[in-house]
């Protein structure tokens, strides 16, 4: 067994941000299928191979999309430099286990962005629920939308950095780095409408609320968000949606509302703004517009 100093594994988590600690799952998996007898921690990452790498590749395309198979190879590799570091791989097999490359992404664009009318019916759901839920649901809505967050971001905030006199929010981003996100008006209201139930009490700005209506001060997990998500658009009739759709509307709203892209770079906590420029879906709507306007031949119908 691997002790706790030198565990790769651990030693590479302790590098992300919190907000990619989805990242043990991601070689929870890996491990397994190299070896189905172990888990993570107590894996022999130093017995990998390029052809091992390349079974894993293999089998996670099977299984997953191109995005996130190439997370989870990001995965792989970092466990593996970890190894490395501990001198527990020599530099030759450690760079030829981490060779393995990418799966090649699709040129469409993944996602969609959800319409302004959309975004309301989701709120209106909220409304209707005069429970804490209904109150904590808005809240994360209006933060989802309103500040553009991953959900991991999301996940990780703290009642401390919510600023009810600013509408602002605080947040830690990829690789440690923190930016500001400012709410509009209403939606620092929405997020002061749930802390009336949550309470003053320090910890994590969103939390569980039981059937009983008790909120323990306990952090929720990115799934439970998306089950939130998923509850709420079943219940307003809207098309399915990820967590991440709802920051691809929110850069996508902006945009077309007239913000320049680098203030909407620095809002979303892109490195770049051509990573901001990925998440624009108005090209899809001008497509259809345009596609209206073309008459089929009668003689054809």
């Amino acid at each position: 067994m691997i002790t706790a100093s030198a565990n790769p594994v651990e030693l590479y988590l302790a590098s992300l941000s919190k907000g990619s600690q989805g990242m043990r799952q991601a070689l929870e998996i890996i491990a397994r299928i190299l070896d189905p007898d172990q888990e993570a921690a107590n894996f022999r990452w130093d017995k990998v191979t390029y052809a091992g790498s390349m079974t894993v590749r293999s089998m996670l395309a099977d299984r997953y999309r191109p995005a996130t198979v190439n997370k989870m190879l990001s995965a792989l590799r970092g466990a593996l430099k970890q190894t490395w570091r501990l001198g527990l791989i020599d530099a030759d097999s450690y760079h030829r286990a981490a060779a393995v490359e990418n799966i090649r992404a699709s040129n469409l664009l993944s996602g969609r962005a959800l319409a302004v009318e959309e975004i309301a019916r989701l709120f209106e759901t909220c409304a209707a629920d005069p429970t804490a839920k209904g109150g904590r649901d808005a809240a994360i809505l209006a933060v989802f939308y309103g500040c553009g967050l991953r959900r991991g971001e999301l996940a990780q905030l703290d009642l401390d950095d919510f600023d009810s006199d600013g509408n602002s929010i605080l947040v830690q981003g990829k690789r440690g780095k923190q930016r500001t996100v400012y709410l509009a008006g209403d939606g620092s209201q929405l997020v002061e409408a749930w802390l009336v139930y949550r309470g003053n009490t320090p910890g994590p700005l969103f939390c569980p609320v039981r059937q009983t209506g008790e909120i323990p001060i306990t952090r929720m997990r990115g799934e439970s968000l998306t089950y939130i998500l998923r509850r709420r658009q079943e219940q307003a009739g809207v098309e399915s949606f990820s967590p991440h759709d709802l920051r691809r509307s929110t850069v996508t709203h902006l945009l077309d509302a007239g913000v320049d892209v680098l203030t909407v770079q620095k809002l979303a906590g892109h490195a770049a703004s051509t990573t901001t420029a990925r998440y624009d879906r108005r090209g899809e709507r001008a497509q259809r517009f345009a596609a209206q306007k073309l008459a089929v031949p009668q003689k054809l119908v």
